[in-house]
């Protein structure tokens, strides 16, 4: 079955990458971050489209595929609307609500023969989703939609994800069943890393840098034990917003991992200690952009950047990229289901 794709909300190319290892062919993606163009492209040989989804059009779409082939439109829409993060905020001007809406225009005019979408959990809690949905079951596609542990697919970290599948050409669409009876943890993939200090980048590994510490969380960081909180601090180490009571609950920040656990969910700010449990398990320091590009199952050679390294923006890459893995065990189950 030859399929080619077109990745939609594309960033880094993490799904696009993990498509085209299960042996899917992605002709194109687009994003509005156009700091993403060169690892997009660099990795994956498919062409970088710098726009707004809302401004795409069907011919553009279709004049991606060749004739004859299985056409595939894929769409990760950014998640933060949807994350437990936001949930009670205001969020009717944010401009990433209509994103789903575009994406189901887009499917209603070209109507490609397969589908797939990422999200957070979350997303099922929304209208725009069941919008979503019944557009497609309205368009006749089988659905078939899950919670994902990604775990169970040999991911190391505890990422929790929804995934869509809809096919017009079969009935038995479905995603694969998992692939892992056994987690692989930190310290499987991490442990033989070179060492580093605070602020420290490794020479023959520029990707392997990791934020300094300040004086204060270097203190906090020491007095950190792995699956511990800031509760295990002395108190004159306690930030002052977690001493009020609308902030004890936020325990799961300022953490260490544990080397025989998988990593918490990547995040945009996972290069920050204070920004989650993001602090290695034995060093005094957060964890590096290579540590976690791993956990998101990069490969090691894959290229984020080019020229001058921007931690924050390599790392919000990298925290906002689907993992690889997920993206393989999606297209090979898409294969497998057509």
């Amino acid at each position: 079955m030859n399929i080619e794709a077109v990745d939609l909300f594309c960033g880094i190319g993490g799904l696009t990458a993990g498509l085209i290892k299960s042996g899917i062919s992605v002709k194109a993606g687009y994003d509005i971050e156009s700091d993403c163009r060169h690892g997009y492209e660099h990795n994956n040989n498919a062409t970088f489209v710098h726009k707004d989804v809302a401004d795409v059009t069907a011919q553009e779409i279709n004049d991606w595929y060749s004739k004859g082939v299985v056409r595939l439109l894929a769409g990760c829409a950014p998640c933060q609307p949807f994350s437990t993060y936001n949930q009670g905020k205001d969020t009717t001007l944010d401009k990433k609500w209509p994103l789903l809406y575009h994406f189901m225009r887009l499917i209603e005019e070209v109507k490609p023969e397969l589908v797939t979408m990422e999200n957070v959990p979350d997303v099922t809690k929304h209208k725009v989703y069941h919008d979503f949905v019944a557009k497609l079951e309205e368009l006749g596609y089988t659905v078939s939609a899950s919670r994902v542990d990604c775990v169970k697919y040999g991911i190391p970290q505890t990422r929790k994800r929804h995934v869509l599948l809809a096919s017009l050409i079969s009935s038995d669409i479905a995603l694969i069943s998992p692939t892992h009876d056994e987690a692989v943890t930190v310290r499987d993939v991490i442990e033989d890393l070179p060492r580093l200090s605070s602020g420290e980048q490794n020479k023959e590994d520029q990707l392997h840098i990791c934020s300094k510490l300040n004086d204060l969380n270097m203190r906090r960081i020491k007095a950190s034990k792995p699956g511990g909180t800031w509760k295990d601090w002395p108190e004159g180490l306690i930030a002052k917003c977690h001493s009020k009571e609308s902030g004890k609950s936020y325990g799961g920040v300022y953490g260490r991992m544990e080397w025989d656990k998988p990593a918490p969910t990547m995040t945009t700010q996972c290069f920050g200690f204070g920004n989650g449990r993001f602090g290695h398990p034995s060093q005094h320091r957060a964890i590096s952009l290579r540590e976690a590009a791993i956990f998101q199952t990069f490969p090691e050679d894959y290229q984020f950047y080019k020229g001058v390294l921007m931690i924050k923006s390599v790392g919000k890459m990298i925290g906002n990229a689907v993992p690889v893995r997920l993206g393989e065990v999606v297209g090979l189950s898409l294969l497998r289901g057509s």
